[in-house]
């Protein structure tokens, strides 16, 4: 390449269709209440090339609390339901109205 292109300041991703995948993704978010009333936040609907430990870790990251990857599905502690889809799509997913 030359000093002089044009195109070296753009942040292009290595691969600009991976915000496209996670699009057409369409996500379950959902509330369960187990033992003793305790919320739990079900994320489901992952396609198999999506990196739901990463994610997952994110997520709990964003929300200081504690969850786990169960069977193509992440568990959420707590009732943080809007606030899950919140940032789920800003992150790109598609996510089921509820």
């Amino acid at each position: 390449m030359s000093e002089d292109d044009p195109f070296d300041d753009l942040d292009i991703p290595d691969d600009p269709l991976s915000d496209l995948d996670r699009a057409t993704q369409e996500l379950t978010v959902r509330t369960e209440t187990r033992r003793y009333g305790k919320q739990m936040v079900i994320i489901e609907g992952f396609q198999t090339d999506t990196d739901i430990d990463d994610l997952a870790s994110d997520l709990k990251s964003a929300l200081g609390t504690g969850g786990t990857v169960k069977d193509d599905r992440i568990e959420i502690q707590g009732d943080h339901e809007k606030r899950v889809r919140e940032l789920l799509r800003d992150r790109g997913y598609g996510v089921e109205n509820a």
